[in-house]
């Protein structure tokens, strides 16, 4: 594939900035099944507040009831000092009845039952913090997986100028060889430099396809779907400095997500004792029932005031024994607090960690990105020096050669460099829980 067909398929391309990636990358189909978790979580809450509120039932239909033949034995008294006794075999008979009930129940007190609606409400919150995870997390990957495009395209800019360079230079060498100042190989050596290049064009432009597939597919968009990464503009100017180490663990410990969600697991596994618990307390409730009933269908909707019963109480239940039951699960209960203690404690300690080696990351490369400034700016140097000792007659294709590949080797290491620069910032914005900072608050 030539330069040409590089540039052609860059301009056909959709072009996405950075800001659209980091939106969309917050969209992705991970990110969307965490926010599915919290809608699961909010109705889970629901359920929990059902209990608390108050139970209507109404039942209402016919009924038949058929009895079979069956033998009856009646006593009868004949006189003060006798009886008779008779079998009697009744036949089968059916009899119809119709019925009406409305009944009303609510819990005036239950301990278990309100500790589960504030579990329900707190695991919403953990089950929310964890989405903000999640969405950093698939951002993040956004992120690099846009600054893995933007360095392909801009690998291969660097790339088709080497082979410019390697064609300027071929023609250089025909020049001096018809003028006799140099040996055909010069020209033969030129002329081989600048297919090498070439392939290296065609190499990287299969990296950039790679990489908009990459990216397209995070991205939840089709993956024949060519992508160009807009400039961010890392380049014209110099990278910012890392923040405070101590400034970046103070807001990892405030910000977060993952701290937050793992504190209010440990408060859902104290609310699952506080709901175990509360069997050793009375539980009371308040029913009412009105039912309405008739033998015949006339007289069940013409007669309403006969076949009526009223009926309503209050109810204490109150569990005295159920063989250590409530003992047990409370102890297991209390395990999982400790349990979700350690995690907790645990990962505190492996964000600070996180949050130390990104800081480090991102200083480290801040540092090599200022190198590799220099070193470009030598190579451009030694290039041009080598290419006038050429036109002199005092050097040769090798030499200009040399010149050249350490060029492009060191654009390609700036290249990389400031683009390992961005990717650990954002990095440590992530560990910092700074990343977004809308759902950061």
């Amino acid at each position: 594939m030539s330069a040409f067909l590089v540039v052609a398929t860059l301009l056909t391309a959709t072009p996405i900035t950075l800001e659209e990636t980091r939106q969309l990358g917050r969209k992705n189909t991970q990110a969307l099944q965490a926010a599915l978790d919290v809608a699961v979580a909010q109705e889970d809450q629901r359920v929990a507040r059902s209990g608390l509120l108050p139970q209507v039932q109404l039942n209402l239909g016919p009924s038949l009831d058929y009895v079979g033949q069956r033998r009856q034995v009646f006593t009868v008294p004949i006189s003060e000092t006798e009886t008779v006794t008779r079998e009697v075999v009744a036949t089968s008979n059916t009899a119809d009845s119709y019925f009406a009930s409305l009944g009303v129940s609510q819990v005036i007190y239950n301990r278990g039952l309100w500790k589960q609606l504030e579990q329900a409400g707190v695991n919403v919150d953990a089950v929310r913090n964890q989405s903000i995870e999640e969405a950093d997390t698939s951002e993040l990957e956004a992120i690099r997986r846009f600054f893995n495009l933007f360095l392909s395209q801009a690998s291969l800019d660097v790339l088709k100028a080497t082979a410019q360079r390697s064609e300027e230079q071929l023609e250089r060498a025909r020049a001096l060889f018809t003028a006799g100042r140099v040996g055909k190989s010069e020209e033969i050596a030129a002329q081989v430099n600048l297919g090498n290049d070439r392939i290296n064009v065609v190499q990287r432009q299969n990296q950039l396809v790679a990489d908009q597939v990459q990216l397209a597919v995070w991205l939840a968009r089709p993956g024949t779907e060519l992508l160009q990464a807009v400039d961010p503009g890392v380049f014209q100017q110099e990278p910012a400095p890392a923040p405070a180490l101590d400034d970046a663990i103070k807001q990892a410990r405030e910000h977060r997500a993952l701290l937050k969600a793992l504190q209010q697991r440990v408060r859902v596994a104290e609310l699952q004792r506080a709901i175990v618990q509360g069997d050793y307390i009375p539980r009371v409730g308040l029913s009412a029932r009105y039912s309405h009933n008739s033998q015949a269908p006339g007289p069940f909707f013409s007669e309403p005031g006969y076949g009526n019963i009223f009926n309503g109480g209050i109810n204490l239940t109150w569990d005295l024994f159920n063989g250590f039951n409530t003992d047990a699960q409370s102890a297991r209960a209390q395990v999982n607090i400790r349990k979700a203690e350690l995690t907790f404690a645990q990962t505190a300690r492996e964000l600070e960690a996180e949050v130390r080696r990104a800081h480090q990351v991102l200083e480290g490369q801040i540092a090599s990105a200022k190198l590799a400034t220099d070193n470009r700016a030598v190579a451009q140097q030694g290039l041009a020096l080598a290419e006038e000792r050429f036109r002199a007659g005092a050097g040769s294709t090798l030499d200009v050669r040399d010149a050249q590949l350490k060029l492009t080797q060191a654009e390609l290491v700036l290249l990389q460099s400031r683009i390992d620069v961005e990717i650990a910032r954002y990095a440590l914005f992530r560990a910092m829980g700074t990343l977004n900072p809308g759902d950061s608050q």
